[in-house]
């Protein structure tokens, strides 16, 4: 895993969905394709598919908020009925691989930052961007916002 520190500024469309940690693995991707589908209402150049999500603070912190949508070159102030602009420039911790092992590449993320000596900022979302790839996989960026 390849791993890094970086600044960087997200600029998202997208739209909101909360419930228990636990479903996050099967709400998120259902409430992207409900996304993708209206893909089409936002009026400004967009890229990679992305998803913002609160961070678990303890085990007692059952229930989180989630957003998914798409990156936008440019800040907007008008968006679709339903969706949010959401403007995030931190410094992050950030690796990318297959999303068949997000799990593992999380936790790698999480020891190299500790190796580095980097505290999470435990109010700030965590940021992961989508890309396809050729061979038909998909490839997560794990961005973890980071105090500096």
């Amino acid at each position: 895993m390849n791993a890094e520190k970086m600044k960087k500024t997200f600029r998202v469309v997208g739209v909101k969905g909360e419930g228990a940690f636990t479903e996050f693995n099967t709400e998120v991707p259902k409430r992207a394709r409900q996304f993708l589908e209206r893909l089409h209402e936002i009026e400004a150049d967009h890229g990679p598919e992305i998803a913002l999500y609160e961070p678990k603070r303890d085990t007692d912190h059952l229930e989180g908020i989630y957003y998914v949508g798409t990156m936008v070159d440019v800040s907007l102030t008008n968006v679709p009925v339903g969706m949010e602009y959401i403007e995030l420039d931190e410094e992050y911790a950030t690796a990318k691989g297959n999303v068949k092992h997000i799990g593992k590449l999380h936790n790698d993320l999480l020891k190299w930052m500790d190796d580095q000596g980097y505290k999470r900022k435990p109010d700030s979302y965590i940021v992961e961007t989508y890309h396809p790839l050729e061979t038909g996989e998909e490839e997560v960026a794990i961005y973890l916002p980071i105090y500096v």
